[in-house]
């Protein structure tokens, strides 16, 4: 264990000094001044702040220093209680600022659960306590233990906050516990003990009238003299520096160009990121055996210059970062071999409102604003602050899941402002945990999963997902299908009379279905030979995007592929987390209809049963981009309209990020290769998806409360290879482990952001050919296939020695007797062209008529 021995340096001029003069504030006590500052609060209730230099809040502080001082207490507790009630004592923090120093003063308890209190509600999950703050900014209190009884033990229960000012919290928490678990002991918990000598004797009064034993234990304890009249001079002293407070520092602005790198932490799965649901001691082992990794990646991402590093965390998760900034710490001092490792600091963003006033002599230098990212349920300000933050090298940013929202990248988000006060950003994610649904931790995979319970109060009027055998030839829980089965309606037409009737905008290509092409015993000969050949690099690939996805969305990610390419992969996708970490993910497929957005009523569904934070959508590759822009405006649209309409448990949003198994066209993110290669899944229709066609989307068949519509063929069950094509690849996951891992960090050290490369490309194919119709090249192996299967082609474009890739596309040309053309310079591996013949008066670049015979 790092030593935790507590460290403060000296603090010349006293950071409260500034205060003192103006407002005549004085402290009383020994080790005051070392301890704390003092600031001017934005806050009619109060007007100044006792601003803690050990806490990590406000002030960056050496991570040993925070650590130590809240451990040390813990152990004071310890020897207070002996060991016999420490063994059953139970430790309550307080929130937001006493969250990490209540865990920490846990570990120096000993092993023993602790909980925190919380201002984030979590539907479904009911409080079992709650006390109010008068004095903060945010005043409510929630209790939320996934163990409804964990505070209902006989034991010492041990209150943990980061100053006594008046002891009225204190008070307050005591009788609302009190009144449901009666205990005979409580011990309280401070940095410092500043409470007046009434205070003192309040509280010794309330005690006797329990009746129950209270203790106190402080580092250091004070008063505070306050001279007549201070609240409306702290007031006029806030209004007469706020212009200078808002300013933004020299040299800081938009930092829109300046780019955020992401850094993975591989955060264990089922482990709880805090105390907001309870941390117990079997808990505590598992995160300090991961640490030391969560370090060494960290200071991996560093840049190599940076003399000067602050880990920030966010406003309650105070204690997951503490401990990483520490982990960061031992690992950078480590491979200093003798020079000078950067010196690393902790603090967090807060609700807080200060006033900062850049001066040596108070204790708030500087500030940011930024606009609350976690989707707040208070009915306060939105309005969020980190502190003193200017003046490092590097800032890495930790944040849970819950909190990584489009507001924390956005233009004017925290991130933003951070980028534009230091030189590099790096993001690390905590994924949240999830109470009553989260996936058992990789070490236990034969734990079954708690099911999750749809919210009580959701009456939306839709249908259950559709499952194998009765419809698909999946397993029922490889996928559940959020689809209307169209099996008994005739929606099939040439695929010439579709194509007319799409390009000269009499109908939609969604409202019929293409024949299904059959394969003929050559072509399903290549499929099979494909599938050998390529069954490792798939698998590869599968396993490489799955970890991406664990990694960075947490093991409590929620499946959702696009019917039907994605579908497939997802399965695979699925396959591999519960392989590799026993994890069991839920799975759907939804419809996607360019043109005409995503299924809102599957959104509904899934936002009525999962947290929509933890979905994550899944397509087989990407073409030129066209679902990828698709299913952003959709989800946008989505998101807007949901503000409005409750949709049940949902509690985060939906990203519309989409993880794929290759982007050859550089358009997302999260990808198991780049490469343009043949997946043999797209090699065949619906007789590779489950026996699923593609989805239906028209009037008169889909109604206000269904799901898009897809038809099962069972007919073909005799052609079906979708069961060979998944156990093929899942074959293959153990020999390709290492191969994996190789990718993944390959991949965690680039930068992995969208190039559009493939839409710039497509649009010079489509000025060359002289279409005109971006939407008529299809780039990439999966895309040309699909136009060969069920549009009709003009011409396939082929990288000049494209291999064993290609063989199928060559063969379907030929039977359909479609030119293939081999061409240079060409960032695909092919490209489809589609048939514009049927687009009126389109001419080529030599002004013939194009597709004219």
């Amino acid at each position: 264990m790092p030593d935790n021995t507590p460290r403060t340096g000296p603090h010349p001029p006293w950071t409260g000094q500034w205060v003192a003069d103006r407002l005549g504030v004085t402290l009383h006590g020994d080790r005051l001044t070392d301890l704390l500052g003092l600031a001017l609060r934005r806050n009619p209730k109060r007007a100044h702040l006792l601003v803690s230099n050990v806490l990590g809040k406000h002030v960056p502080q050496d991570p040993r220093t925070v650590y130590g001082h809240a451990h040390a207490l813990g152990v004071r507790v310890r020897e207070l209680l002996g060991p016999d009630e420490a063994a059953r004592a139970v430790v309550l923090g307080y929130a937001e600022t006493a969250t990490g120093l209540g865990h920490a003063v846990t570990d120096g308890l000993g092993p023993a659960p602790y909980l925190h209190s919380t201002r984030r509600a979590v539907p479904g999950l009911t409080p079992q306590g709650g006390f109010e703050e008068e004095h903060s900014h945010a005043t409510s209190h929630l209790l939320l233990p996934e163990q409804p009884d964990l505070l209902a033990g006989p034991g010492p229960l041990v209150l943990v906050d980061d100053e006594f000012s008046t002891g009225r919290t204190i008070r307050n928490t005591i009788a609302a516990l009190h009144a449901r678990h009666p205990r005979e002991r409580y011990v309280v918990v401070a940095l410092t003990d500043m409470r007046s000598p009434a205070d003192r004797d309040a509280l010794r009064a309330f005690a006797a009238a329990l009746p129950a034993r209270v203790d106190v234990v402080a580092h250091a304890t004070g008063s505070v003299s306050l001279p007549d009249g201070v609240l409306g001079k702290g007031q006029e002293l806030v209004a007469a520096h706020s212009a200078a407070d808002e300013a933004p520092a020299p040299g800081t602005g938009p930092a829109a160009g300046r780019r955020v790198s992401r850094v993975p932490l591989d955060w264990p799965a089922g482990l709880p990121d805090g105390g907001r649901h309870g941390f117990l001691p079997g808990h505590a082992g598992q995160l300090d055996r991961a640490l030391p990794a969560m370090g060494a990646r960290l200071a991996d991402a560093l840049p190599p210059a940076a003399a000067s590093v602050l880990v920030l965390g966010n406003e309650e998760l105070m204690y997951a970062p503490l401990r990483l900034a520490r982990a960061l710490q031992d690992t950078l001092e480590a491979r200093a071999h003798g020079s000078t490792p950067a010196a690393v600091r902790y603090s967090t963003t807060t609700r807080s409102p200060v006033l900062a006033v850049d001066d040596p002599g108070y204790a708030i230098r500087s500030r940011i604003v930024f606009p609350a990212h976690d989707d707040p349920t208070d009915a306060g300000s939105t309005d969020r602050f980190a502190y003193n933050v200017r003046g490092f090298d590097a800032v890495v940013c930790v944040v849970d899941s819950a909190g990584d929202t489009p507001a924390l990248h956005a233009p004017g988000g925290l991130l933003d402002r951070l980028a534009a006060a230091t030189d590099a950003v790096l993001l690390a994610v905590v994924p949240s945990y999830r109470p009553n649904g989260t996936p058992q931790p990789m070490s236990s995979p034969q734990t079954p999963q708690t099911p999750h319970t749809p919210h009580p109060t959701t009456d939306l009027g839709l249908a259950e997902p559709l499952r194998g055998p009765e419809f698909s030839s999946y397993a029922p829980e490889e996928v559940g299908w959020l689809l209307k089965d169209l099996s008994g309606v005739e929606l099939e037409a040439p695929v010439e009379e579709r194509e007319e009737a799409v390009q000269n905008g009499g109908a939609h290509y969604a409202e019929s279905l293409p024949v299904e092409y059959q394969p003929s015993p050559e072509y399903q000969e290549l499929f099979r030979s494909a599938l050998d050949a390529s069954a490792l690099r798939i698998a590869r690939a599968v396993g490489t995007v799955t970890e991406l996805v664990l990694a960075e969305r947490g093991p409590d990610a929620v499946l959702v592929s696009l019917a039907r390419a994605g579908t497939p992969v997802g399965v695979l996708m699925r396959r591999w987390a519960q392989h590799a970490h026993g994890l069991r993910l839920p799975h759907y497929a939804v419809s996607i209809v360019r043109g005409r957005g995503i299924d809102a009523n599957a959104l509904r569904w899934l936002a009525a049963h999962h947290d929509p934070a933890d979905v994550v959508f899944v397509d087989g590759w990407t073409g030129k981009g066209a679902i990828t822009r698709e299913l952003a405006a959709a989800v946008a649209e989505f998101e807007a309209a949901a503000g409005t309409a409750p949709v049940g448990r949902a509690v985060g949003r939906f990203d519309p990020e989409i993880a794929v198994l290759a982007d050859p066209g550089g358009c997302v993110r999260t990808y198991g290769t780049r490469d343009d290669f043949l997946v043999p899944s797209a090699c065949l229709n619906s007789t590779v998806s489950g026996l699923v066609s593609r989805t239906v989307l028209r009037d008169g068949l889909i109604g206000p409360r269904d799901f898009h519509g897809a038809k099962f063929y069972r007919q073909l069950r005799d052609s079906d290879v979708s069961a060979l094509f998944l156990d093929t690849v899942t074959a293959a996951f153990d020999a390709v482990g290492d191969g994996v891992a190789e990718d993944v960090k390959a991949l965690r050290a680039q930068d992995r952001s969208p190039t559009w490369a493939g839409w710039a490309a497509v649009e010079r194919i489509s000025e060359e050919y002289g279409i005109g119709d971006v939407n008529l090249v299809k780039p990439g192996v999966g895309e040309t296939t699909r136009v060969l299967l069920r549009r009709v082609p003009w011409k396939i474009l082929a990288r000049r020695g494209a291999g064993a890739d290609l063989e199928h596309v060559r063969l379907l040309a030929a039977q359909r007797g479609v030119p293939v053309e081999e061409v240079d310079d060409l960032p695909y591996t092919c490209v489809g062209l589609i048939h514009p013949r049927y687009t009126r008066g389109a001419t080529g670049a030599d002004g013939k008529a194009v597709g004219a015979k």
